[in-house]
């Protein structure tokens, strides 16, 4: 059997619930997923995929937003042991990507 560590990326479905409650002021009226969530969920991926803590965002690239209800998806992507390249898609477009440093 194949350990989860063993695997060299890791898709996962993302989705937040138009009740969160960052959304009355990330913004009032025409609400958006804040990036800070988005790369939360991207650090939750890794911890969960590889057990590994985030160390720092080496870089991140909002392209498109992502609404309240939207499904989506978190691809990771192993770079080394502890480099990781990480995309967000709704529906096959990119809406952030970057790389991520977890620590040991």
């Amino acid at each position: 059997m194949t350990e989860a560590a063993d695997i060299a990326s890791f898709v996962r479905p993302l989705r937040f619930d138009a009740a969160h409650p960052s959304f009355a002021g990330h913004f009032p009226g025409r609400p958006i997923v804040a990036g800070v969530l988005l790369l939360e969920a991207a650090a939750d991926a890794l911890r969960d995929w590889r057990g590994m803590t985030l160390r720092q965002v080496v870089d991140a690239k909002f392209l498109a937003p992502l609404l309240p209800d939207q499904d989506a998806e978190i691809e990771l992507v192993a770079q080394g042991s502890h480099r990781f390249r990480f995309t967000v898609r709704r529906d096959g477009d990119t809406l952030v990507r970057g790389t991520l440093e977890a620590g040991a």
